[in-house]
């Protein structure tokens, strides 16, 4: 019954969310059409305020009515915690897919490696402070390794979770889909109190950790490719500045590392990039190298 409920309230927010004002008619209305409503009975007043109620208690979503609109999401502990808000959103997508899980075949979804089997262990290593053995296939060694790890923090990155730990090679990204097996040891250990895994991962794209410090890098897009870039920033740092040569551009404050490479590479010739010049003789260098491979017959 419980979990049930929890499906209802996840229900609830979603449908808030999308509406932003609604009646309680409107909502009762909409529950009676929900897959979710196996009886498709109304949704009573009562257990309207009730869901209204445990809701702010598991999420601190705080639900409100407004006389002339209807009721409405006022605000939520998530806002600007970008663990809750992803967490929020996940359980939203899975509201809608189970929502519509008669159309499975025609809702596609991105298959990710199957990394979260050792993320409980992981997290709840984090929370016991606890160092973990730690077998691991790296993909530039023919066998696994196996040592002791302080899990620092976890992260997830297109469609990948990763752990920062601390071990003899000092702190080091580790992926969890190349994880071979763990175990969590007696042995305690204490973050240091200044670290912020959040700042620690600031001035980088992705979770490479270069050894260059941050600095601007300034580019410039295809007219074609800047809607895109201004819907979905690459960096929490990018701001768009004046036009350079006809072509929108962008600047971030940021240590240009690898991955931030690739991910201005695919978008092909729609992106330049203009400074630091060691970054832009890196990506012609390696644009160079691509038209050779291709030029080959």
């Amino acid at each position: 019954m419980a979990k049930n409920f929890f499906k209802r309230y996840i229900w609830l927010v979603d449908l808030l969310s999308r509406r932003g004002y609604i009646s309680l008619q409107e909502i009762s209305d909409e529950w009676r059409k929900s897959p979710l409503n196996d009886t498709h009975a109304p949704l009573s007043e009562r257990t309207f305020f009730n869901h209204r109620d445990a809701i702010f208690d598991i999420f601190g979503i705080e639900i409100r009515n407004d006389r002339s609109l209807g009721f409405y999401i006022a605000g939520s502990d998530m806002d600007g915690n970008t663990t809750g808000e992803w967490m929020l959103h996940t359980l939203c997508l899975n509201n809608v897919l189970q929502e519509n899980a008669d159309m499975k075949s025609r809702i596609l979804i991105e298959k990710a490696p199957s990394s979260e089997k050792f993320l409980t262990e992981v997290i709840s290593a984090m929370r016991a402070g606890k160092v973990i053995s730690l077998t691991y296939k790296s993909y530039y060694r023919p066998e696994p390794s196996t040592f002791n790890v302080r899990p620092y923090c976890v992260k997830y990155f297109k469609q990948r979770w990763y752990m920062l730990g601390d071990s003899d090679l000092n702190l080091r990204v580790y992926s969890l889909d190349r994880f071979v097996d763990m175990e969590e040891l007696d042995q305690t250990f204490e973050i240091p109190e200044e670290f912020d895994a959040e700042r620690y991962f600031s001035n980088y794209f992705g979770v490479i950790i270069g050894d260059k410090g941050a600095e601007d890098v300034v580019i410039k897009v295809e007219d074609s490719q800047a809607a895109y870039f201004r819907s979905v920033p690459k960096h929490h740092s990018q701001k768009e500045i004046e036009p350079i040569d006809g072509w929108p551009a962008f600047t971030y404050h940021l240590a240009p590392t690898y991955d931030f490479m690739q991910e201005l590479l695919s978008h092909g010739a729609s992106v330049e990039v203009l400074s630091p010049e060691w970054f832009r003789n890196e990506m012609a260098d390696t644009a160079a190298t691509m038209y050779r491979i291709y030029e080959k017959k």
